[in-house]
């Protein structure tokens, strides 16, 4: 299958490139920064393309048959954030021009805001302190899973939480949408992205992809996000 994947060269991006190519598909790497881009392949093509230009996502996405999202990269701000909208605003725009009609995308359970039940006090106010200060980005990823709801293509939102690095996939989960406080390996997101354009999973539906072994705790989350926030 062609796909062209934005985000690529953020963390998740990378492993859904590598792992795309390894099953042997023709992927286009479309990036900010092509001399950046780490990964080589024949069967890679590599292209400089911001999400938040049109023209140049026109450019790349004209010939493929599915287009993966995993745009980051917004640290936590308070002014207003809108490369997750504004990108796949974008993006579904040269899908529907060229009748490009798979899509899956990533998303973020903290879109819904929710203080994870069960936990005692101190995950609790650790959990909340991290919506507050990721407020403007977790706004924003909510605004784009309404434009790609609001699109007649044929779309998957996969919604993250927590996302942490392991060296090997996982017997993950796929869940709808519920109880919040769970944490996603980003080897596990690509998978479960590929695969949803690849074997048509989950067309139509908002789904979350929960890992359940070595997950990190609250505090490293919390960690994580405070002393070293990674792209997505």
């Amino acid at each position: 299958m062609k796909l062209v994947v934005f985000g690529a060269n953020g963390q998740t991006g990378r492993l859904i490139v590598k792992q795309a190519l390894a099953a042997g598909h023709d992927v286009t790497a479309a990036v900010r920064r092509p001399h950046e881009f780490p990964l080589q392949g024949t069967s890679l093509r590599v292209e400089q393309a911001d999400a938040m230009n049109v023209d140049a996502v026109d450019r790349v996405v004209a010939g493929q048959e599915a287009v993966i999202s995993a745009l980051g990269g917004a640290g936590y701000t308070k002014e207003q954030v809108s490369i997750y909208s504004q990108g796949i605003a974008n993006i579904i725009k040269a899908m529907t021009a060229h009748n490009v009609r798979r899509l899956a995308c990533v998303s973020t359970t903290a879109v819904t805001f929710q203080t994870p039940p069960g936990e005692d006090l101190v995950h609790r106010i650790l959990f909340k302190l991290l919506i507050r200060m990721g407020r403007t980005v977790y706004e924003d990823n909510a605004r784009m899973e309404e434009n790609v709801r609001g699109s007649d293509l044929d779309w998957t939102i996969i919604r993250a939480a927590g996302l942490f690095d392991r060296d090997t996939r996982t017997d993950y989960e796929i869940r709808t949408p519920g109880r919040p406080g769970h944490y996603t390996a980003r080897i596990d997101l690509a998978d479960a992205l590929i695969r949803a354009v690849v074997e048509n999973r989950h067309a139509g539906q908002v789904i979350e992809a929960i890992t359940t072994e070595g997950t990190p705790t609250v505090l490293d989350i919390v960690r994580k996000e405070v002393f070293g926030r990674a792209d997505r």
